[in-house]
């Protein structure tokens, strides 16, 4: 079998109650395009009934896209989880979203497109840049609370986007995989880890606008934001400290040398 052009990874957290339904949109959404591809359910330490709604849901759904699970114990984050399924991916591009579905599915080109066009090495979803966009707002406590930390993201690295939280984000896999490699944070603060990775390296990063909608069930509470604020923390302590020093002179290397991705068209 080929290698895919997308590796559709979907980290998964005790999400048995919605997953098959979830699947179901993905599966249909990839069978319709016309490139190989990849869908991959990395499930973080679930105590219920997760891993077997994916493996049998897979199992009674064949067709052209490969499916595969993987899984672990116990409960480690879903930064965790995040790197595993890029690790694993097969695909030129590796694309994550969260089991909810908040991005709809269909902004997959939104990402995709622009990195196999040689625009960008790292392209993520964004709810800041158009709020037309965004159809079920959080509550307001909580989206109060993300922009603080957003805030907090740009004090502490530099960065200059809007929104680094949004799950849906998609990596040019052979410049990246080095930063993914060297990445140390497993929770909360691990989508600001690899987007300051990424930034630090001269890569080609763009924050996307994408359509999103709050979805019932979030994981997201206040020990999160907590392990948030904490990960800023140890984040800035790792890049003094030159953990990620080796990892970024690979990438610089990786990115000079692979300017453009000979024969992938969609």
């Amino acid at each position: 079998m080929s290698a895919p052009v997308l590796s559709l990874l979907i980290p998964a957290y005790n999400e048995a109650a919605r997953l098959g339904a979830t699947l179901g949109q993905v599966l249909a959404y990839l069978h319709a395009q016309p490139y190989a591809s990849e869908l991959i359910v990395v499930d973080d330490g679930s105590t219920d009934d997760t891993v077997a709604v994916a493996e049998e849901y897979f199992a009674s759904h064949t067709g052209r896209v490969a499916t595969r699970v993987l899984g672990y114990t116990p409960n480690r984050g879903k930064g965790y989880a995040v790197r595993q399924g890029l690790l694993a991916a097969r695909g030129t591009v590796a694309l994550f979203s969260d089991a909810d579905l908040s991005t709809p599915i269909a902004e997959v080109p939104a990402l995709l497109e622009p990195i196999l066009a040689g625009e960008c090495d790292v392209i993520f979803g964004s709810r800041a840049l158009d709020d037309q966009l965004i159809g079920q707002h959080q509550p307001w406590l909580r989206e109060q609370s993300g922009r603080f930390f957003n805030r907090m993201v740009r004090l502490a690295t530099d960065l200059p986007y809007a929104d680094t939280q949004c799950g849906f984000k998609a990596f040019r896999l052979d410049v990246c995989t080095p930063l993914v490699e060297s990445a140390l944070l497993d929770r909360f603060g691990f989508d600001v880890e690899l987007l300051f990775l990424a930034h630090q390296a001269g890569l080609r990063l763009r924050e996307q606008p994408v359509r999103w909608n709050d979805a019932a069930g979030s994981k997201v509470g206040m020990l999160s934001g907590l392990h948030g604020f904490r990960e800023l923390w140890a984040l800035r302590q790792y890049s003094r400290r030159g953990c990620y020093a080796a990892a970024l002179a690979r990438t610089r290397q990786l990115a000079a040398s692979q300017a453009a991705i000979p024969g992938v068209s969609i």
